[in-house]
């Protein structure tokens, strides 16, 4: 009976897809064990924290605003970058200064990409990595896949299943029991669904469970303080949208986003 196989092939892709979600959900709860150990006595840099929050981009929008506050660098609302200080104080503003280039001016966004690919931000996700902070490149989307994968499976049943109703077949089965049998593999994706819901840790693309909770502690430290370092770990946190002045933000306005926030 045709139906038959339209309903094994609907246990086949349930079956598969929550056997993936549910690994997917057990090794991340155990990184997370992991992760909590590691990270428990550890202070995060602004540095860390804007990469924690949005990446190699944020990384770099920090560093760029964290120099412009002190005067070093100008940026101008029409998008460009200006070197006032040649100098820089550390690996990230050494990384913005060389994508400026020597004539010491540049549009923001290639200065932007440029030193969110540095090294200097490379070796800050490395360290993260193996303090337990960050989610390894390979990993970030592993749960996230799963569900999606789930949902896509739930739906394949119900197309299946509206297929073999519909079917003309000639078939002595009634087809409000045909229906029963497709409905236990629906049953078994929207189950999985609910569960994952309840139970799995809601992960962000870049921290970890134990960088998360060091992200909270650094905003509740730093919350209403109003000084630099409080505004600068609203911008590390927050991104761009934490920036209070209209012409500093109107300068980030200009440029395009290939890095995912």
């Amino acid at each position: 009976m045709f139906w038959v196989l339209l309903l094994l092939l609907a246990w086949a892709v349930a079956g598969t897809a929550c056997t993936r979600l549910c690994l997917a959900a057990v090794r991340a709860a155990t990184a997370e064990r992991q992760d909590a150990i590691a990270g428990r006595e550890h202070d995060l840099t602004l540095y860390e924290a804007a990469f924690l929050s949005g990446g190699p981009a944020r990384v770099a929008d920090l560093t760029m605003v964290s120099m412009a506050r002190q005067r070093r660098l100008l940026l101008a609302h029409t998008g460009w970058a200006t070197v006032v200080d040649p100098r820089g104080r550390d690996d990230m503003e050494r990384s913005v200064i060389g994508a400026i280039g020597p004539e010491g001016q540049s549009r923001i966004e290639p200065v932007r990409s440029a030193a969110a690919g540095a090294d200097a931000v490379r070796s800050l996700a490395d360290d993260l990595v193996r303090a337990g902070l960050a989610v390894p490149a390979g990993a970030r989307t592993t749960v996230a896949s799963g569900v999606r994968q789930v949902r896509a499976a739930a739906l394949a049943v119900l197309t299946l299943g509206a297929a073999a109703l519909l079917t003309p077949t000639p078939t002595e089965m009634p087809r409000d029991l045909v229906a029963l049998w497709f409905a236990l593999p629906l049953t078994l994706t929207l189950s999985c669904l609910a569960m994952a819901r309840v139970e799995v840790h809601p992960y962000s693309p870049w921290a970890s469970p134990a960088g998360q909770r060091l992200l909270g502690a650094l905003t509740r430290r730093t919350n209403g303080t109003g000084d630099d370092r409080g505004y600068l770990t609203s911008v590390a946190v927050r991104g761009i949208r934490a920036i209070g002045e209209p012409e500093l933000r109107a300068a980030f306005a200009h440029r395009d986003q290939p890095w995912r926030e």
